[in-house]
């Protein structure tokens, strides 16, 4: 599964990577500890009502996935199952019509026992990851409030090492595809999970993982902005490759 993950790409290289316009998300801050609830930014297309043109834009997003017509729930809702993200009530509509990027360094998972769990960062070989998403929008107060899950799959290679589940990662020519603010009927959204089991095992083989600091555990004590929550473990007794020492 995936339950807390770092992004610490500024917003304009989240412009840059995903060629995408401003958005609304310009005092995002890089961040080592994202957790359920909390908001992140996503990429996400729609149409502009007036011009009728495709805008791909760096959205915010609270990571946990909160339709209109659900009631108020103390277990939010982060991750979707690729199994059944196309048919579950909760999901499906949102995977016909609102699908998004949610960009990540990397995530976290845990193995050992409570109390003593060994946090492991989880990342890909080329800096930013791309996980497949789904987004739905509600009104609170008298603000729209966007809000988010990842979907998972069956974790393949170093992923499945630590934990059953990861994010369905997606490959840069696999980004348009997916992100085309379309409704699709069920032949398309069968064809649409093809696409993400297809594109996401090549980007499961790259996925490494090391150990890092146990500090990473508590979400609600840890510093989001401590840039050594990614840093290997044994990071400090490594050989500096430049001065040999």
């Amino acid at each position: 599964m995936c339950g807390r993950f770092a992004l610490d790409a500024k917003t304009d290289e989240l412009i840059q990577e995903f060629v995408a316009e401003g958005g609304d998300f310009r005092d995002w801050q890089p961040t080592y500890s994202i957790a359920p609830t909390q908001v992140a930014p996503i990429v996400r297309e729609r149409q502009d009502s007036e011009t009728g043109e495709i805008v791909r834009r760096i959205d915010d997003a609270v990571w946990n996935f909160h339709p209109s017509f659900m009631k108020e729930s103390k277990r939010p809702q982060f991750n979707s199952r690729i199994e059944t993200v196309a048919t579950n009530g909760l999901w499906k509509g949102a995977f016909a019509s609102s699908r998004c990027l949610v960009p990540m360094r990397g995530y976290y998972e845990w193995t050992g026992e409570p109390g003593s769990k060994q946090a492991h960062f989880l990342h890909g070989p080329d800096g930013l990851l791309a996980a497949a998403g789904i987004y739905t929008a509600r009104k609170v107060d008298d603000e729209w409030e966007v809000s988010m899950s990842i979907i998972t799959r069956e974790a393949r290679d170093a992923s499945g090492e630590i934990h059953d589940r990861m994010p369905v990662f997606l490959p840069r020519d696999a980004w348009d595809e997916y992100l085309q603010p379309v409704k699709l009927d069920d032949a398309a959204k069968q064809n649409m999970l093809d696409l993400l089991v297809h594109e996401s095992d090549a980007v499961a083989s790259t996925i490494t993982s090391y150990e890092v600091d146990r500090k990473v555990n508590n979400s609600r004590t840890v510093d989001p902005g401590d840039a050594s929550l990614i840093e290997p473990l044994d990071e400090s007794t490594a050989e500096d490759p430049h001065t040999g020492r």
